[in-house]
């Protein structure tokens, strides 16, 4: 059974195919550009702890408030970095979703 040009149904041709792979690689590698260079942050206990990360999730810097640095309570300063992280998390991954194609699954 004869499918057309290059075995493809639809007469969809090979060209075609390759143009939009390349164009959706571009694309890709623009969104992972962008996501490299792009300043999430993320913030905990108003602003009493902030992390800065880029859009692939790496930790950037961690900015903390002197009152948030309380010797007798260590485990409330471990607590806020964790929920900073975990909001610029969130936000980096939001943002991968946006940019990439596909929403990221690639």
């Amino acid at each position: 059974m004869a499918y057309g040009h290059g075995g493809f149904g639809g007469g969809m041709n090979m060209n075609a195919l390759m143009q939009q792979a390349r164009k959706m690689q571009d694309q890709m590698m623009k969104a992972q550009e962008e996501l490299e260079n792009a300043e999430i942050v993320g913030k905990a206990g108003g602003e009493m702890v902030t992390v800065t990360m880029n859009g692939n999730k790496e930790i950037k810097s961690i900015k903390l408030d002197k009152s948030a640095v309380d010797p007798d309570d260590v485990e409330m300063l471990e607590d806020l970095i964790i929920v900073a992280i975990k909001d610029a998390s969130e936000k980096a991954d939001a943002m991968r979703k946006d940019k990439m194609p596909m929403g990221g699954l690639m």
